[in-house]
């Protein structure tokens, strides 16, 4: 296929631009005609937060974690055990 950053305009020429023509090409094969998101830079680097908090934390030193990152201890527990805090119930739980 003889496509080139010249055939296209707008955001599909930035986003060719930005990814190399060939892989503009596979993403149209793979993903053509289907609206699709792409995630912020910034959620992508609190995917690398949260692991490295996971990582150090070892059940007692959410505090620490919470100062080192400038978060609530609240905040660090929620992404050590991945969304529920122990003791909390969910409205799917049968009482």
């Amino acid at each position: 296929m003889k496509i080139n950053l010249d055939d296209l305009v707008g955001t599909q020429r930035d986003i060719a631009e930005t990814i190399g023509i060939e892989s503009y090409i596979k993403l149209c094969k793979s993903f053509g005609g289907d609206t699709i998101y792409i995630q912020k830079y910034s959620e992508l680097q609190k995917l690398e937060r949260n692991a490295e908090i996971k990582a150090k934390y070892n059940g007692y030193n959410s505090s620490q974690l919470a100062r080192e990152y400038d978060l609530s201890e609240r905040y660090v527990r929620i992404i050590c055990s991945n969304g529920n805090l122990d003791g909390q119930l969910s409205i799917f739980d049968d009482i």
